[in-house]
């Protein structure tokens, strides 16, 4: 045999043991996609079964707080049911195809959640027949314990999931079999819904941030909850000033927009003794950062911010914590001015 044919043999071979691999590692990944979605289907059907069909029947809670409460859940268990249904058949292509029509249903489920878990509180507190139901439900052997709060979050939790699953096996599918267009456009789906729950969290958490730090201010004065800032650190500096002062320790609040600089309320004062009194708020579109060098004799650093009517001079002892806040008042100038 000449040395052509065993290179062309050699390659085949080559060929075929990579095909071999991919096809190991995909069943693998199918099975286990099987198995956890199997698993997934029964925490939902806890939900579906033992709360949304019986409080539909009972009328224990009026139409729309149901709807509310648990949105589209039967649709997201029904999508479910149907891809466990094609797995079960090793109909991957198809039953990832069906499925990701349905994927916008967690994107409306991440933005309702929110107002799902305030409702859910609120006829706890107020709906006595509600609050026994909820505990006779749990109180269920299949709950293993677990409350309603614990298994309304799955959904996207499984989200999550799927994004590594399908990334999964689409890397261990040959590119050029039938399913692999399929599996490339699932993983692009299930990215983009991703991305879309990912932004509403963000976006939640913010306000959340935003909220705290309004509380923690003192009075009404200063408006932190404003539509389109974004919370972005805070903590304690020194502001060095002009003349020859004492150093004054400040609590500083950094946000897209805006640079808050806030003293501590009297330790005695009867209502506001836990609270920060707003000393001053630097908007940052006019703002110019730098590093000041040489003059710290510690490992600490110093950071000069220049405002159009007003200069601050502040510093740490800590080398990092400047550091970051150079970065991070840079970054927030930066992204402004763009």
């Amino acid at each position: 045999m000449s040395d052509s044919s065993l290179l062309f043999l050699a390659g085949a071979n080559t060929v075929e043991d990579q095909r071999a691999r991919w096809e190991r590692k995909r069943s693998r990944t199918a099975k286990e996609l099987l198995e956890t979605e199997h698993k997934y289907l029964e925490q939902l059907d806890l939900v579906v079964t033992y709360f949304v069909t019986i409080l539909k029947a009972k009328g224990t809670l009026k139409p729309a707080m149901l709807e509310t409460i648990f949105g589209p859940l039967e649709s997201i268990y029904s999508a479910s049911h149907v891809l466990s249904f094609h797995l079960e058949r090793g109909n991957l292509g198809p039953g990832l195809e069906s499925f990701c029509q349905n994927l916008d249903l967690y994107g409306h489920y991440a933005e309702n959640l929110e107002q799902a878990n305030k409702t859910l509180k609120e006829q706890l507190k107020k709906n006595k027949s509600f609050r026994r139901f909820k505990k006779l439900q749990e109180s269920r052997p299949q709950f293993q314990g677990r409350e309603l709060e614990d298994l309304l979050p799955l959904p996207l939790q499984r989200l999550h999931q799927y994004k590594h699953f399908f990334r999964d096996l689409l890397e261990n599918t040959c590119p050029d079999s039938a399913e692999h267009l399929k599996l490339a456009k699932a993983v692009k789906s299930v990215s983009e819904i991703s991305q879309w729950v990912q932004g509403i969290t963000e976006k939640r958490e913010n306000s959340l941030q935003l909220l705290r730090v309004q509380k923690l201010l003192k009075g009404q004065k200063t408006q932190v909850f404003t539509p389109g800032r974004w919370y972005i650190r805070e903590g304690w500096l020194l502001v060095v000033p002009s003349k020859g002062e004492e150093l004054k320790r400040r609590m500083f609040f950094l946000f897209s927009d805006i640079l808050i600089a806030a003293k501590p309320c009297h330790p005695l004062h009867p209502l506001n003794s836990h609270k920060l009194a707003c000393q001053a708020v630097y908007p940052l579109h006019q703002c110019t950062v730098d590093k000041v060098f040489g003059h710290t004799r510690s490992q600490g650093g110093l950071l000069s911010l220049s405002f159009p009517h007003k200069a601050l001079l502040l510093m740490s002892s800590d080398q990092q914590d400047i550091n970051d806040w150079y970065r991070s008042l840079t970054a927030a100038v930066r992204q402004l001015k763009a």
